[in-house]
């Protein structure tokens, strides 16, 4: 077994656990995010409000895919297709852009 392998093996339980913590606390998570988001808008005054919404925003996508990475039968969702998102409590979610280029006709 080569090292590569080897690596892929042991990352695999841990995944599988991110996944599950995701998908058990994705709201507390998002609640928390939105209260750092609040917290850091206010110190900064509202100098950074795009990019402190914008990176919550990205936050929450990237809990939500860790959430819905495994299906309900344990697969990864197909490359291309969105997961359904259960959403979040404090914000909506963006739909993410198209993976590759556009099908040639």
């Amino acid at each position: 077994m080569g090292l590569l392998d080897n690596m892929k093996a042991r990352i695999g339980p841990a995944k599988e656990r991110v996944s599950n913590l995701a998908q058990r606390h994705g709201g507390t998570i998002g609640q928390g995010l939105d209260r750092a988001a609040k917290l850091v808008d206010e110190k900064t005054k509202g100098k950074y409000s795009e990019r402190i919404q914008a990176g919550t925003g990205k936050a929450k996508d990237a809990v939500d895919r860790l959430a819905h990475k495994g299906g309900e039968d344990g697969r990864s969702p197909e490359k291309g297709t969105a997961p359904e998102s259960g959403g979040t409590p404090g914000g909506a979610s963006t739909p993410a852009p198209p993976e590759g280029p556009p099908p040639v006709s």
